[in-house]
């Protein structure tokens, strides 16, 4: 279903026109809410330090995250302390992200938590915080670890309760901005014109942004995935592409991706060389148990690392993933220090 719906988003059809009444109620919706931070109807905090704020426009996966570890490894080389602020507990979690907590490495074994919050806290090295409330977030990060001195807010575009210094928002260079209709006829999440009002674009793969109604003020950076590594799930095994083309194509090689956009993972595979028996896209966030996995005919299993953070309980050596790195333009990160401290 929502493989279908991704696909039906990048196109117009009639009933999507049927639920542009809805789409245009939402519109107004958004509107009012960001009106209402702007006119201090609603409360808008700042940190006390730099933020950041990396997110996007659109529903689905576009590669915020691998974006913000790139940012903060990227920060840290220039000797500034980052913290991270995630909203980190999936929706309809009881209310358990109503509390600012840190995500620590390995707090994959708490069903609750979003497999972005655990990848963050596995792979960057710095505090990270979740909260529904960025800014509770950000407020207990500060308390904890006082030298922090730049706070970086993950998928936090819409979350104007906590004040920014810098927004990024991440497009999708295969997808785009889709049929161009808010929710629920089309998958942005605010208009079009609101990414003439961020600080910076960042085009995550193939794509043109020449297609955004993008104003010329706003610069545009291009991003790639790529330094591919694949590791063990189980064992932490580590094997660098050529190694692992050998390795793998001894076996029937199953991939399968819980993510925003299932089939860039695949073709991505498909790119690097690898032949697929069999391939299973699941729904972005999927909570995985053993019973998902290919049976015995699967020699090789293999997903990103968003999926790899929920499977550990039940890995066995069969199973790897594929860890990217965002790379960008140097030219990127000094806009970013610049913007910031200039």
């Amino acid at each position: 279903m929502e493989a279908w719906l991704t696909s039906e988003w990048q196109r117009t059809s009639a009933w999507q026109t049927l639920l542009r009444p809805v789409s245009w109620l939402f519109r107004l919706l958004v509107a009012a809410r960001r009106g209402a931070f702007s006119a201090g109807l609603l409360k808008s905090h700042a940190a006390g330090v730099p933020v950041i704020v990396v997110g996007n426009i659109t529903v689905g996966g576009t590669g915020k995250t691998p974006l913000v570890l790139a940012l903060a490894a990227a920060l840290e080389t220039r000797r500034l302390h980052c913290g991270i602020v995630t909203r980190g507990y999936q929706r309809g979690d009881g209310g358990a992200g109503k509390k600012a907590i840190q995500i620590l490495s390995g707090s994959e074994t708490d069903a609750l938590l979003s497999d972005e919050a655990s990848l963050l806290a596995s792979r960057s090295g710095v505090p990270v915080f979740a909260c529904a409330d960025r800014f509770k977030a950000a407020e207990q990060l500060l308390l904890k670890y006082p030298e922090v001195n730049v706070i970086l807010s993950d998928d936090g575009l819409q979350h104007y309760a906590l004040q920014r210094d810098l927004e990024i928002c991440v497009i999708d260079g295969a997808r785009g901005l889709g049929n161009g209709a808010l929710l629920p006829a089309g998958p942005l999440r605010e208009p079009p014109s609101r990414l003439n009002s961020v600080d910076a674009i960042v085009m995550n793969g193939d794509g043109s942004n020449n297609a955004l109604p993008l104003s010329s003020a706003i610069p545009a950076f291009h991003m790639v995935l790529a330094n591919e590594v694949f590791i063990n799930v189980k064992t932490g095994r580590r094997l660098q592409i050529d190694e692992a083309l050998t390795k793998f194509q001894e076996n029937r090689i199953h991939a399968l991706a819980g993510t925003g956009h299932p089939q860039r993972f695949f073709s991505h595979l498909g790119t690097l060389g690898f032949l697929l028996a069999g391939s299973q896209a699941f729904p972005d966030h999927h909570k995985y148990s053993a019973k998902d996995m290919p049976g015995p005919q699967a020699g090789i299993i293999l997903m990103t690392e968003k999926d790899a953070v929920k499977c550990g309980s039940f890995a066995d050596e069969r199973m790897w993933f594929m860890r990217v790195d965002a790379v960008l333009p140097e030219e990127f990160f000094e806009f970013v220090v610049k913007k910031l401290f200039h």
